[in-house]
This record gives structure tokens, C-alpha cells and sequence, in this order.
């Protein structure tokens, strides 16, 4: 009974595209392919996740994963059967390996980049303001000239 109620919870709390004829008998595994459909990119859809979307292809992915769930397959067999079909694009969580350096490492590259961007920006702008040179003889007194002929003319 407690299962019933976690996994109608489960529908309650979260936005599905699951349909009624997909539900598995088992509250035991509809929650597990319901954690699975979750983690599963929808590959039409890019960022929802196949759970929520009503694309045809998420229907048959969450299908897929019901199939493999009664079939005895584990989660980890679960996701690398659907990987293997659809390559590491499915996942929300892409593993470290060399094919994915790039979608991991480009991100902290752009962060570094802005934060020297704006250090050299800073740097460059707080220099403009300190360099203040000081009036040469000359200048001085032709400054002090200029001032003595405006006061002359407004007075």
C-alpha cells in the first residue's frame, strides 16, 4: 500500500508524459523506470528529460526501459542498453571519458577566460585613472596667467 501511495506521489508531484497503458503493475519497478525515464535525455526534445515529453521517440525510449526493467536488466544495464543505441547525447550526466573532455572542460575554459578578461580590464582601466602627471614650470605659470586674465575680465 505504501508503495501505491509513493509512486502515485510520484505522478502527483511531477509533471509526466507517461500514459496510463505504460505504467508497470509493479510499483517496485515503475518507480525504478520512472527514475530511469527521468535521467534519460529525450532525443527529439534535447533538454527534457523522456519522463516529460510527449515526443514519440520518449514514448518508445520509456517503453524501452519498462521492457528492460521486466526483462530482469538492472538500472546500469538499463542505461547502457539505451547508450549503446543512442550514445552518451541520451545522458543528463555524460561519463569523463576522452569523447566527452570538451563538454566538460569547455565550460571552466570559458570561466577562466572571462575572469582574465575582466582582471585585465580592470587592471587596464585603474591605470588610466592613477596616472596623473604633474604641470611642468611652464605650464604652471601659464595656468597662473590664464586665471589672472579672467579675474581681470570679470571684475
Amino acid at each position: 500500500m505504501i508503495r501505491i501511495l509513493l509512486v502515485l506521489g510520484l505522478f502527483a508531484t511531477a509533471a509526466s508524459a507517461v500514459e496510463p497503458d505504460e505504467i508497470l503493475s509493479d510499483p517496485t519497478l515503475e518507480a525504478r523506470a520512472r527514475v530511469i525515464s527521468a535521467n534519460l535525455r529525450c532525443v527529439v526534445c534535447q533538454n527534457e528529460p523522456i519522463d516529460t515529453s510527449n515526443a514519440g521517440v520518449a514514448r518508445d525510449l520509456r517503453l524501452l526501459v519498462r521492457e528492460r526493467l521486466v526483462a530482469g536488466d538492472t538500472d546500469k544495464q538499463v542505461f547502457d542498453y539505451v547508450v549503446a543505441r543512442y550514445g552518451d547525447y541520451v545522458l543528463f550526466k555524460p561519463p569523463w571519458k576522452s569523447t566527452t573532455y570538451a563538454l566538460w572542460l569547455t565550460p571552466i575554459a570559458f570561466a577562466i577566460f572571462g575572469m582574465l578578461s575582466i582582471l585585465l580590464i580592470l587592471r587596464r582601466s585603474s591605470r588610466e585613472f592613477t596616472i596623473v602627471e604633474a604641470l611642468s614650470p611652464e605650464e604652471e605659470a601659464q595656468l597662473s596667467e590664464l586665471e589672472k586674465r579672467k579675474k581681470d575680465r570679470d571684475i
